[in-house]
C-alpha cells in the first residue's frame, strides 16, 4: 500500500472534534464556535434569487464575482478605513481556505510560522500541511500576544507570523498599539504578517484595528469571512486581501484547489455585506450579555478568567479533572491544551448559545467545580 505523506502524518483530528464525539447526544454544547442566530433573510434571499435565475450555474471568476469583491472592498473602506482594490481580493471557501492558501503561497519546506499559543487549531495544522515548522509563542496574562514575543521568536527561517484579534480561543482583543507594532515588525524583519480578522465585529471592549492599516511595506495580508459576523458558517464564504503580487501567488493555489468559491454563497455574501448591518450589532449585543452572564458564573465558582473583550469564547483557568467532570455531567467544553501546550490548565467555553441554556450549563459547571475542588 502506498504510504502517507509526512505532512499529513504530522496532523491529527482536532481535539475539539474528539470532545464532541465523547459527549452524549443530549449534552449542552459549549464547544462549538458557531453563532446560534439565523443567517440574515436578505442574504438568504439573494442566494435563492440567484439560483432561480440561473446565475449560479457556472463557475465564477477564480477570484469571485466582481460585485462581491467590490462589496468586500467597500466593507474594508467602511469598517477599516482601508482602500482595497477589488482585484486584490480572492473569495475563498471560508476563512479556513484563506488561511490555507496564504500559508501555501508563502511557506517553503522547513520555514517557520509563528502563531499564538493557545491559538486557533488550524494554525499549527496548516503550517504542517504547507511543509513548515510551527513556532508557537506564549501569551500575556490577559491572553493577548505581545509584539515583543513575536519579534524575539523571529529567526532567519521565519516566513510568517499570524495575528488573531479578536481571538479564538481566548476572546482577547489586541490594542491598536499592538497592531501597529505587528505591522512594524513585519516591515523591519521582512516577514509576512497574516492577520486573521474573522471575529472583527464581535468586540465588546476596546476597538478592532488591522495591521494592514499601518502597513506600508506590503508585508500584511488580511483573512476574513462572513461566517461569524453574519452567522454564515455553513455558507463557507471568506476572503483574503493583500498586495497584488501576494494575491497573484495565492490565486495560483486557490485556482487549482478550489477553482472558485461557491457561487450561491457569493451572492449571499454580497447581500450580507451591502445590506442592513443591524443583525451584526444585534448579535454582538447578545454575545456581550452572554459573556457577562458567564463571567458572573465563573466568579461564583471561584474560577479565574481573563475578561474576553471580543469573539464569543472565554478561557477560564480550571482545576485538574474539571473538563472531564463537566463533560461527564453533560456540558461540552474543550480542554485548553487542544489549542496548544500553553492552553494546559484552561478550558475554552463558547457562549454562542441562548441565555437559558447558558444558565443551565453554568449550574452544571458550578456543581462540577465543587466536585473536583
Amino acid at each position: 500500500m502506498t504510504g502517507f505523506s509526512s505532512r499529513v502524518e504530522a496532523v491529527s483530528i482536532s481535539g475539539i472534534r474528539e470532545v464532541f464525539e465523547a459527549a452524549g447526544e443530549d449534552a449542552i454544547n459549549l464547544g462549538l464556535g458557531q453563532p446560534d442566530f439565523p443567517t440574515p433573510d436578505h442574504a438568504r434571499e439573494a442566494a435563492v434569487e440567484a439560483i432561480r435565475t440561473g446565475e449560479v450555474d457556472a463557475y465564477t471568476s477564480n477570484k469571485g464575482t466582481l460585485e462581491l469583491r467590490e462589496a468586500i472592498a467597500a466593507k474594508h473602506d467602511r469598517d477599516n478605513d482601508l482602500a482595497v482594490d477589488p482585484g486584490d481580493i480572492i473569495a475563498t471557501s471560508g476563512g479556513s481556505e484563506a488561511l490555507h492558501i496564504a500559508l501555501e503561497a508563502h511557506v517553503d519546506q522547513g520555514q517557520e510560522v509563528i502563531f499564538p499559543d493557545p491559538g486557533f487549531v488550524s494554525y499549527d495544522a496548516l503550517t504542517h500541511l504547507a511543509g513548515g515548522t510551527p513556532n508557537p509563542v506564549g501569551l500575556r496574562e490577559d491572553l493577548t500576544m505581545a509584539p515583543e514575543a513575536v519579534a524575539d521568536a523571529i529567526t532567519d527561517d521565519t516566513a510568517a507570523f499570524v495575528v488573531n484579534s479578536p481571538a479564538n480561543p481566548t476572546g482577547a482583543v489586541q490594542s491598536p498599539e499592538d497592531m501597529r507594532e505587528f505591522a512594524r515588525i513585519a516591515a523591519e524583519h521582512d516577514v509576512l504578517c497574516i492577520s486573521d480578522e474573522v471575529y472583527e465585529h464581535q468586540v465588546f471592549e476596546g476597538e478592532h484595528r488591522s495591521p494592514a492599516e499601518f502597513d506600508d511595506s506590503g508585508n500584511v495580508v488580511v483573512v476574513n469571512a462572513c461566517s461569524k459576523a453574519y452567522s454564515m458558517t455553513g455558507w463557507r464564504l471568506g476572503w483574503v486581501t493583500g498586495p497584488t503580487e501576494r494575491i497573484e501567488r495565492m490565486l495560483r493555489v486557490h485556482q487549482y484547489a478550489q477553482a472558485c468559491a461557491s457561487a450561491p454563497a457569493q451572492y449571499a455574501a454580497e447581500a450580507a455585506l451591502t445590506g442592513p448591518q443591524d443583525p451584526v450589532a444585534e448579535m454582538r449585543d447578545a454575545f456581550e450579555e452572554r459573556r457577562d452572564l458567564l463571567l458572573d458564573g465563573f466568579a461564583e465558582m471561584g474560577l479565574d478568567c481573563p475578561t474576553p473583550k471580543g469573539a464569543f469564547y472565554a478561557m477560564p483557568k480550571v482545576p485538574d479533572g474539571w473538563v472531564e467532570e463537566v463533560i461527564d455531567r453533560g456540558v461540552v467544553v474543550v480542554p485548553g491544551d487542544a489549542f496548544g501546550e500553553n492552553g494546559a490548565g484552561y478550558a475554552r467555553i463558547s457562549y454562542a448559545t441562548d441565555t437559558d441554556t447558558l444558565s443551565e450549563a453554568i449550574d452544571i459547571m458550578t456543581a462540577a467545580t465543587a466536585a473536583v475542588e
